[in-house]
């Protein structure tokens, strides 16, 4: 039987990438989209793409249809789902939040980075962090309940701290990066990861042809990335924004402790090792760096590294796509672990070839 599904959300570049996939999901039934600038217009009419694919028009975010879904997708800004995630959980759905609002496990920490008051703290601990190559046990447990007949809540990895630590974790885990030390993160996205609103820095004429750092030493992914990381207070994380529309490149440097192997052939060995059984996770060879264009599109993420021996550095670079790997779909292959379904589900893993 297909699992209904909602999306609140719908009309941004996130929750118009989670449309697409999830309309032709194999077992997923997408019966509500919700816009409250566009309701009543019809997909197809804001996004012609969409012509001949659907019939679906964006409804309001307080649409009675959400509460027959099996599963709710909330593609909003932070602190909207502070108030609609409580009460869709409560009522036994599974709801998986692309937002910042239940990412970060200390209340307070999401307080200080977003300036303003966490106001459903109790369902923290029951959030699942959906990042699932590094965390699969957590979705495990929000699988566990959903069979259970409870709701289930997955808070989805921003799309900067899932190529980072992508790039990082294995490294890290392994006991490869030295105690002491900054782990500098230079990142660089498309201008979709600004969300669809246009500003002075995303507006065509001023992101073209320009390439700018902007929330140096404040961007909000900071702390997520640390807490993934457990590195509190020694990450040094600038974004920058490139004149392209999607596409994420996070190169990460590792000062490696000294009982690290130095040389790459040995460190891509673990990394392999790391992430084997994992679909979407490519571990380049040695001497190759991944593209963007190479996973556009797709959720997958790409990893190429390199060791900087005369510094004892680890170099670990991440290419995904910031609207697939970095939010859509990452949402969906959480949705598929919580649901019993293959990861794959419903995803692509192969990016157009030009």
């Amino acid at each position: 039987m297909a699992i209904t599904t909602g999306i609140v959300g719908a009309a941004g570049f996130a929750g118009i990438e989670l449309t697409r996939i999830a309309l032709r999901h194999p077992d997923l039934e997408l019966v509500a989209v919700t816009s409250n600038e566009l309701a009543g217009t019809p997909v197809s009419c804001e996004y012609p793409g969409f012509s001949g694919a659907t019939d679906l028009a964006f409804t309001t975010h307080d649409d009675p249809a959400l509460d027959a879904c099996d599963l709710v997708f909330l593609a909003v800004p932070h602190t909207a789902a502070l108030s609609m995630a409580p009460r869709l959980v409560d009522r036994g759905a599974t709801v998986v939040d692309l937002s910042a609002d239940f990412r970060l496990k200390d209340p307070a920490v999401y307080e200080r980075w977003y300036a303003t008051p966490h106001t459903a703290p109790d369902l923290l601990a029951r959030t699942a962090f959906g990042l699932p190559e590094l965390f699969p046990d957590d979705l495990a447990r929000a699988a566990e309940a959903r069979e259970a007949g409870k709701g289930a809540l997955v808070a989805c990895a921003g799309c900067y701290p899932t190529a980072t630590s992508l790039a990082a974790a294995p490294a890290v885990r392994a006991g490869f990066v030295a105690e002491e030390g900054a782990v500098v993160v230079d990142a660089i996205s498309g201008v979709t990861g600004a969300g669809k609103k246009a500003t002075a820095r995303t507006h065509f004429c001023f992101a073209d042809e320009n390439l700018e750092a902007y929330g140096v030493a404040t961007h909000r992914h900071t702390p997520e990335i640390e807490q993934i990381l457990d590195l509190k207070g020694r990450l040094v994380f600038t974004p920058h924004l490139a004149p392209a529309k999607r596409g994420l490149l996070s190169t990460v440097n590792l000062p490696l402790s000294s009982d690290a192997p130095a040389d790459a052939a040995s460190v891509l060995e673990r990394y392999r090792a790391f992430y084997e059984g994992n679909p979407f996770v490519r571990v380049l060879p040695e001497g190759v760096m991944p593209k963007t264009s190479s996973v556009v599109g797709t959720n997958g993420a790409h990893i190429g590294l390199a060791v900087n021996e005369r510094a004892r550095v680890l170099i670990a670079v991440c290419a995904i796509d910031n609207l697939v790997k970095g939010a859509a779909g990452q949402a969906v292959q959480c949705a598929n672990a919580v649901l019993g379904l293959p990861q794959t589900a419903g995803l692509d893993v192969v990016a157009a070839p030009v």
